[in-house]
């Protein structure tokens, strides 16, 4: 009988551990990381398509994008994975395959030279407040801000990407 009542009360305490597991997994999905499935080659070659990253929804909640985050859009068909260039309030531009940001060259040293030479001179465009200009580090292919997701509203964007975790071989920081 009491062999009986602890190994009643084992799989008590196990079910209790399972379901805390669960919810605890759950609030950090809702409210803390994500993954998601990079989609298309626009954000090569940092990201390739294909691979799952791990992004951080709760960065924004205490803080804002910045220059150079690689962030996640939620659009109402798909999700977006593209590189913040412009920040709320600045004027950008290419010119000569130059980026100027508030009439200042801006370096992109996450690009090889062929991704600066394929980007194509623009007009210069006001960010609006509340607002990023975003690319795709690809920039021949990128669907991205230049040429039909327009200017991304702040409430659009959804997460910093932190991590690449599939494949397996390529597990890096995605910064």
């Amino acid at each position: 009988m009491v062999a009986e009542t602890k190994q009643k009360s084992e799989w008590l305490e196990w079910i209790k551990a399972i379901f805390i597991a669960i919810v605890i997994a759950l609030i950090i999905r809702t409210f803390f990381f994500s993954t998601s499935i990079v989609e298309g080659e626009s954000m090569a070659p940092t990201l390739d398509s294909g691979d799952r990253i791990i992004f951080n929804k709760f960065v924004y909640l205490i803080d804002e994008p910045d220059r150079g985050d690689i962030v996640i859009i939620q659009r109402p068909l798909k999700n977006y994975v593209k590189r913040v260039i412009a920040l709320p309030g600045e004027t950008i531009e290419v010119k000569d395959h130059v980026l100027y940001i508030d009439d200042e060259a801006y370096e992109q040293t996450y690009l090889p030279e062929t991704e600066i030479l394929a980007t194509g001179d623009f007009e210069p465009v006001d960010v609006p407040a509340d607002n990023y200009f975003v690319m795709g580090d690809n920039r021949g292919i990128s669907k991205d801000s230049r040429n039909g997701l327009g200017l991304i509203r702040e409430d659009d964007i959804i997460g910093r990407s932190e991590i690449i975790i599939f494949p397996f071989n390529e597990w890096s920081i995605t910064r």
